[in-house]
């Protein structure tokens, strides 16, 4: 336990607070009279334990030398959605992103499915909830493993430096210190962002600021979460709706907006980034353990109506079928498929053909961000 400081000394630093891996804690409780974030070096492992970190990556090639290297796949925390580098996980408050990034830190932890169906690499996972008690975290944990142990390879940490400020070293030495690390969340990204320098321009300062943990992320090539806000103001374009300016999604991986959802979903997560597709996905949240499950199919089928639902799903078993037949198969009368079906197409949801026929809405465009 710390031991309580003299008040005729000056005030400590700032106290880090563990939950986790205890048998090998990170970093060592401080004492209360020095900052822990600059204490001394421990002693050299030997050679054949010593922690190394992942070496430079060269940065100049030749156009022959660059097409005749293989490189390896992007290392995925959750396939789909999180692969190596920052993602940015976007949603206005209170929709369930920190029990989102939670849940999804204990399901890489232990190696159990994310969303209920996605199977994941178990690997050490550093979580660091800034918005959050102890106590909070443990009734929040606890809701989410429903009676299963924890995980020892998650660490939770409620404190850290801004990342300009000793973080970015302190995230590097974690991730050097664990072997293989599969996932890092930084709820919120706000707390350690830092300061802009003065005159700084707005989009600059936002670039640089996701800068900060990209560098890290990129050199042991981790996937990384920042949970951040969303603007007031909604857009039809879900990159708009990001807190900042273009700025922070320009420098991540990969953009995550969750959003509240109207039918059968309560949230829908809009994604788009370099090594993921783009895609819209229906997820449920469950509140007696509090997950986030992907619902399967397109996001679309489960963000609508009943009858909108009904009659989609019959197209797309049964696609070119027309008013009349849709009716008699679902049993709705003519005259308000008819112009349920009319309204779909201008939203959207259908496919007008020829002769007044529908279809399943066409495929958008997939293809990842540059």
């Amino acid at each position: 336990m710390t031991r309580p400081a003299d008040p005729r000394d000056a005030p400590p630093g700032p106290r880090l607070r563990i939950v986790g891996d205890d048998e090998d804690p990170w970093p060592t409780e401080p004492d209360p009279h020095t900052d822990p974030w600059h204490t001394p070096a421990p002693a050299p492992r030997p050679a054949a334990e010593a922690a190394t970190a992942p070496p430079r990556p060269r940065t100049v090639w030749s156009a022959a030398d660059l097409m005749a290297t293989d490189f390896p796949e992007p290392r995925w925390a959750v396939p789909g959605f999180f692969a190596e580098g920052v993602s940015l996980l976007a949603g206005p408050p209170k929709v369930g992103k920190s029990w989102l990034s939670l849940g999804l830190g204990l399901d890489v932890a232990a190696g159990r499915p994310a969303f209920g169906s996605i199977d994941v690499e178990p690997g050490p996972v550093l979580y660091l909830a800034l918005e959050d008690t102890l106590r909070r975290l443990k009734t929040r944990m606890g809701k989410l493993l429903a009676g299963r142990d924890a995980p020892k390879a998650l660490t939770l940490v409620t404190e850290f430096p801004p990342l300009p400020q000793g973080g970015a070293d302190a995230l590097d030495r974690w991730l050097t210190q664990n072997t293989d690390p599969r996932l890092v969340v930084i709820d919120v990204f706000a707390k350690v962002r830092g300061h802009s320098a003065p005159g700084v321009a707005a989009y600059d300062a936002d670039y640089a600021a996701i800068g900060h943990v990209k560098q890290v992320a990129d050199r042991h090539s981790v996937a990384t979460i920042l949970v951040h806000h969303v603007r007031k103001m909604a857009s039809d374009d879900f990159l708009a709706e990001v807190s900042g300016t273009n700025g922070l999604a320009g420098a991540a991986d990969a953009t995550l907006v969750l959003k509240r959802s109207r039918g059968k979903a309560d949230g829908v997560l809009h994604i788009t980034g370099r090594d993921v597709d783009e895609a819209e996905h229906a997820l449920e949240f469950q509140p007696d353990t509090g997950s986030w499950l992907l619902l399967e199919g397109p996001a679309g089928d489960h963000t609508i109506g009943d009858t909108r639902a009904q009659i989609l799903a019959h197209v797309r078993t049964h696609p070119g079928s027309k008013p009349m037949d849709i009716a008699a198969a679902i049993g709705v009368e003519v005259e308000l498929t008819r112009r349920t079906c009319s309204r779909m197409a201008r939203d959207g949801q259908l496919h007008r053909g020829p002769g007044g026929s529908y279809g399943p809405p066409l495929e958008p465009d997939t293809r990842t961000t540059p």
